[in-house]
Formats: structure tokens, C-alpha cells, sequence
């Protein structure tokens, strides 16, 4: 343990690229030689400057011992890039992370063919039934289903590789305590208690854009394949594929209608040379050789006898909610908060509202009691409250 601040005071210095970091280790052998070494001997690493060097007579340990403490009081362990656990196949990319934060079981990367199952946010049905259909069919077949817990296409791979009774991993671009996005909260711990999540940022770390492009880096980094589902031309997946190709990993793309926007990207992808992907035996049939004794062609081709989009599409039609105008209905700014938070179908906890809408306790409680008396949301047991209504502006 005692290491292990070393590594969180190098990894979470500011200032310093992943890769001055890296050059420090390559030069030093740990952290915690960085940390005891003078300037002088600081400049000798590969690039460093006057300025780099600088940052690193920052001694303080206090940040690295409050993550040591939320990691130990959320369940969370570490796993530096000179542990015998973390996975080879991610240590050999370019920018690998110094440092992992990780909830639940690492599967044996270096021995499986892991396949990350990508795509955009904004996922059409079509393409929501196939990345579902194939994330089922991968686990099916003794594939790790690698993917980012974003809503649209990463989650429904998950969700098809879990309901296949699969081995699922999840690379976040937030601390592992923070359920981003809000519509992925539950797959969450689905996903750490049939495999594991990662992150490289530390416990309460909130999701910024910037981070999910540098975490596509590992999600292509611990796979031995980039399965891209549905891309708009500009999607983020593309991004994934991209640096998997770096990598010299193997990319494949499920078509798509040629006037569809959300897959453009996948049908370029497929002009460029990526394997074209109708089911997950188009994937694995590829790796069999390369892991024996691995894979299970025969059960590729099962798939779930009812996908979750068609699974609510045939449920019974429910009433559509009464209209509400923001504009006229006379509200608060706290109450109209709140109605723009909550669902209409999934009850929300207080505690959860008040972290949403970043309002005061007292003001939320007092909101929520005039919003259920006029019968502008329902309460249900446990203190939950769900909307009542629809919105209009």
C-alpha cells in the first residue's frame, strides 16, 4: 500500500503528460525513485524540461492518500503498470495508463479474444437489435465483450453479452463511483460482477468530454478486435477504430443502409478495408487459430428469442402522461428542475435528485411536495418519485 501513494502522486500530478510519466518510469524504474530524485537527475529523463521538472518538487501526498482512502472504503483496488495482473496487450500500445482503478475480476486479456462493441449514442433501433444480437452471440461464443457503458450501442452490447451469461468489461471516462450516464447506472454493477470495470481517473472524477477520447485508447488497447455497430460520420466509435488500427488490432463494421445517416461511418469503414459483420461468427472464425480451445463456434450463432428493443416494442401500449407547458404552468425554477430530471417511468431517489439538479435538500423536499400535490409527479415507496406528466416548453 505504501507504494502505491508513489503511483498516485506521479499519476495525478498536473502539468505532466501520460507519456513524460511514462518516460520517467522508463528512466527511474517507480514513482517513488521519481519522487526522491533532484532536478538534475529529473532532467536526464527522456524530453523533460526545466518546467516539467518543476512540477515534479510537489511532495505533497495528502490527494494521493484521500483516493487511497476512497478506494478502500468504495471496494475499489489499483493496478499499476508494473503489476505482474495488468493486461499485456494494453501495456504494449503506445500511451498505455500508468495506472487502472478497478472494480471486480480481470478476465486473462493476454488469452482471450476480448472484442470492444462501439458505436454512437444516438443509436437507431436497427442498430440498437444488432449491437444487442451480437454482443449475445460473442459471449455466446467465449468472447470478452470490452465496451464503454455509453448509452445506445455500448450498452446494448453489454446488455446482449450479459443476457448470453457472458464475461463483460466496462472502460469508463469517470471515476468508477460516479454511474455515468445516468441511463447505464444499473449495468454498472451487472457488469463488475460478471467481469470488471475500469478507469484511469480516480474515484469522483465526473465525466468530461475530454476524457472519451483518451479512454478509447484502452478500450482498443485491451482487445484483440474493434467491433463498430452504427457511426454517424462524426460518431466517436470512429475515433476507437481508429487508434485500434494504430494498435495493429483487427476492425470490423456492421453495414448499413447506404442513405442512413448513423451509418455512415460503418459502410467507410467497410469501403476501408474493416470486416464486414452480419453475425458474431464473422468475428471469431477469425480468431480460432489464435485462440484454441477458446471459442465455441457452433453456439456463435444463437441469439436471444426476444432483443430488449423488440422486448418493448411489443409490450402493451401504456397512456400517454398528460401535457405540462414550463412556459405557462406558473412553476419554480426549482420545480421545473426537477420535472426535467425525473422520468416517467423510473423512480428517482431523492438523494438522487438533489445530486442532478444540484439544489439545496430543503428546497428539493419543498419543490417535490407542491410538484405531488399538484399532481405534477407520483411518489412511490422509498421516497421515489417519478414524472407524471409530459413536457412541452
Amino acid at each position: 500500500m505504501s507504494a502505491l501513494k508513489y503511483w498516485l502522486w506521479l499519476t495525478e500530478l498536473r502539468g505532466l503528460t501520460n507519456q513524460s510519466k511514462l518516460a520517467l518510469l522508463r528512466h527511474f524504474g517507480t514513482p517513488e525513485d521519481v519522487f526522491y530524485a533532484d532536478s538534475g537527475e529529473i532532467l536526464l529523463a527522456e524530453g523533460m524540461t526545466r518546467d516539467q521538472a518543476a512540477l515534479l518538487e510537489d511532495h505533497s501526498l495528502e490527494g494521493a492518500d484521500r483516493i487511497l482512502a476512497d478506494c478502500q472504503r468504495l471496494g475499489f483496488r489499483l493496478l499499476t503498470l508494473q503489476d505482474a495482473e495488468y493486461p499485456g496487450r494494453l501495456r504494449n500500445i503506445y500511451d498505455p495508463p500508468c495506472l487502472l482503478y478497478v472494480q471486480g475480476r480481470l478476465p486473462a486479456f493476454d488469452e482471450a479474444a476480448a472484442v470492444a462493441v462501439v458505436g454512437t449514442r444516438n443509436c437507431t433501433p436497427y442498430g440498437e437489435v444488432c449491437a444487442e444480437k451480437l454482443g449475445y452471440g460473442l459471449a455466446s461464443g467465449g468472447a470478452v465483450v470490452v465496451s464503454g457503458l455509453a448509452r445506445g450501442i455500448d450498452a446494448a452490447g453489454l446488455r446482449g453479452a450479459l443476457r448470453a451469461g457472458g464475461v463483460t468489461v466496462g472502460v469508463l471516462g469517470n471515476g468508477l463511483d460516479v454511474k455515468y450516464p445516468y441511463e447505464s447506472r444499473y449495468l454498472y454493477d451487472d457488469v463488475a460482477a460478471s467481469g470488471v470495470l475500469l478507469s484511469e481517473y480516480p474515484p469522483g472524477t465526473r465525466a468530461l468530454g475530454r476524457h472519451f477520447p483518451v479512454r478509447n485508447r484502452i478500450l482498443a488497447g485491451l482487445a484483440a478486435a474493434v467491433l463498430v455497430v452504427e457511426a454517424p460520420e462524426s460518431s466517436g466509435a470512429l475515433i476507437t477504430a481508429e487508434t485500434a488500427v494504430e494498435q495493429g488490432k483487427e476492425v470490423f463494421a456492421v453495414p448499413g443502409p447506404i442513405d442512413a445517416p448513423a451509418s455512415v461511418g460503418c459502410n467507410r469503414l467497410i469501403q476501408d478495408g474493416a470486416g464486414l459483420t452480419m453475425d458474431a461468427f464473422d468475428i471469431l472464425e477469425h480468431f480460432a487459430e489464435r485462440f484454441p480451445g477458446k471459442l465455441r463456434l457452433d453456439r456463435v450463432r444463437e441469439v436471444p428469442k426476444v432483443l430488449g428493443y423488440q422486448a418493448r416494442q411489443a409490450a402493451e401500449a401504456k397512456p400517454v402522461p398528460p401535457s405540462l407547458s414550463l412556459a405557462k404552468a406558473g412553476l419554480t425554477d426549482d420545480q421545473i428542475a426537477l420535472l426535467r430530471v425525473l422520468d416517467s417511468e423510473v423512480p428517482a431517489l431523492v438523494d438522487d435528485l438533489i445530486e442532478r439538479t444540484e439544489i439545496p435538500t430543503r428546497r428539493v423536499l419543498s419543490a417535490l411536495t407542491m410538484l405531488e400535490l399538484d399532481r405534477y409527479v407520483t411518489q412511490h415507496s422509498g421516497k421515489r418519485y417519478t414524472r407524471a406528466v409530459t413536457l412541452t416548453e
